[in-house]
């Protein structure tokens, strides 16, 4: 029953969050890395960078799915990596939640553990989201993403940090620009459902 009620909650979410669009429309306005300006110069960066190389979705049919066009399941576990591993050294971010604390009566510790094998887990679930999200696998095996992160506490700072690193991460892989602004259209998204303290 609990599987169930996790892959509902899960679907009500995508369905009343947008996660499940194409993230085409060019009326979006969030930011990356919390400077318009800062964003407006790495698009034209991008843009420039794949002109001189020749990259793109020129490769890509032109149906092809966001889940396809990230590389499918091989390049969001890639990406999933290496964002996770900027998220855990990020101090902007405390991923850990160091120093947070839950409840107003009885007080407990929000501290998360990354031992290997919560890393691991982690990195799994937050690519079977991005999977599902971008038009892959409904495959999904974490919490609803709201009750995942309730008494965290994370600020939108925090969550801006977050996107931050994950911009970097896009960057690093030389992912085209359209993919990077579907995919951070899709993560923002969920902002509503993650961030406690506005």
């Amino acid at each position: 029953m609990k599987p169930l009620f996790t892959l509902l909650s899960l679907l009500a979410f995508i369905t009343f969050s947008g996660c499940g669009s194409s993230g085409g429309n060019g009326n979006r306005h969030y930011f990356t890395s919390g400077s318009r300006q800062a964003d407006q110069r790495a698009d034209q960066r991008m843009a420039r960078s794949e002109q001189l190389s020749g990259q793109g979705n020129n490769d890509k049919p032109a149906d092809a799915s966001l889940y396809q066009r990230l590389g499918s399941n091989d390049g969001l576990h890639k990406l999933v990596d290496d964002w996770v591993t900027r998220l855990l050294a990020d101090p902007r971010v405390n991923f850990t939640r160091k120093g947070i604390y839950t409840g107003w009566i009885d007080r407990k510790p929000a501290y998360w553990n990354p031992t290997p094998e919560n890393v691991a887990t982690l990195k799994q679930h937050m690519a079977e989201f991005l999977a599902l999200a971008t038009g892959g696998p409904s495959v999904y095996h974490g919490k609803p993403i709201q009750q995942a992160h309730a008494g965290m506490k994370i600020t939108n700072a925090e969550f801006d940090a977050a996107i931050g690193d994950l911009k970097a991460t896009l960057d690093k892989f030389q992912v085209a620009n359209q993919d990077q602004k579907d995919l951070l259209s899709i993560v923002e998204s969920t902002r509503v459902q993650i961030v406690e303290k506005r």
